[in-house]
């Protein structure tokens, strides 16, 4: 039997992309044998379908759209920003905001199975997508905003085309004002809300965990004064409102002047055209957040895999 070196496991696994442990089998398989073994593994099923399955999907676009009182954002990942300045890419991109914005949804696996408009469906344009731009993409998430009366705005930083960016950001305003008056607010306030990154719109709304987190922090931190307890359990809770404070957009300071918090500022909007505006909520997609990019030592791991 041929030595099954590190070398041809490599050679084997950059021809056909299939994984190190089906390109050992099949090397064992045929002997050794390079060309034989693309061919176990064509029959297999493992060579060509696995070249791009795998490979961290991270850069892409957000796509944002709104019609009215209603709006749509998606996240479609790809595995470099190269491909963020296809044409091809961006053309998916807006059509599947379109498609979510349409059906009012929200869920992946019902996105991918929905009508795509130039034929077939959602998933079936993304696979031909990664088959003729030559990079695995994937549909992430999508989120819908909507308001009974009034608007829901969208914004996006780093724009690589208009409606597609970086960061996606949608706002939702409730009011019987004209859109004339809303649409400029609720742009500054997704501006706000790219920048500014809040976590919650209420202080209240603050996920539980991660407030617990914090105030485990604050008390190590403050049990380090050597302060009396009644002090210490004040500096706690002072911190923890100051958490509060500066990570839920209501009350985070308007960063067009940095000094008023966002509350008075759709406050004061209101008052001055005679309407009540109310803040509703607001979604912010930043791409490829939360996904992490494997860092790995490729010759080490050919050569455990190869036993070498």
């Amino acid at each position: 039997m041929a030595e099954i070196t590190a070398a041809l496991v490599k050679e084997l696994r950059d021809r056909t992309g299939a994984g190190m442990m089906d390109c050992k089998k099949a090397l064992a398989e045929n002997n050794g044998d390079v060309e034989a073994s693309i061919d176990w593994l064509r029959t297999k099923g493992l060579a060509a379908a696995a070249k791009k399955a795998g490979r961290v999907a991270a850069e892409g676009l957000v796509g944002v759209a709104t019609d009215g009182n209603r709006g749509a954002m998606v996240e479609v990942n790809s595995e470099t920003d190269f491909v963020a300045k296809n044409e091809q890419f961006q053309g998916f991109v807006r059509d599947v905001t379109q498609v979510a914005l349409a059906g009012n949804i929200t869920d992946i696996d019902a996105l991918g199975a929905s009508a795509y408009p130039t034929g077939g469906t959602v998933a079936e344009a993304l696979t031909q997508n990664v088959a003729t731009i030559g990079e695995n993409q994937s549909l992430r998430r999508s989120a819908i905003m909507s308001v009974n009366s009034g608007v829901v705005t969208a914004y996006v930083h780093n724009a690589a085309a208009p409606g597609m960016g970086k960061i996606g950001v949608l706002i939702a305003l409730e009011s019987t004002a004209g859109a004339d008056v809303l649409e400029p607010l609720g742009k500054q306030l997704a501006m706000h809300v790219a920048a500014a990154n809040p976590l919650a719109l209420n202080g209240d709304d603050l996920d539980a965990d991660l407030v617990a987190r914090e105030r485990a922090i604050a008390e190590e931190k403050a049990a380090q004064s050597g302060k009396p307890a009644e002090i210490v359990s004040k500096m706690v809770d002072g911190s923890i409102a100051k958490f509060r404070k500066e990570n839920a957009l209501l009350s985070q300071l308007f960063v067009m002047d940095g000094k008023t918090p966002v509350a008075e500022v759709v406050a004061a909007a209101g008052k001055d055209v005679g309407a009540t505006i109310t803040l509703k909520g607001f979604t912010r997609f930043q791409l490829g957040e939360g996904i992490e990019k494997e860092e790995s030592d490729f010759a080490a791991e050919v050569a455990a895999v190869a036993g070498v």
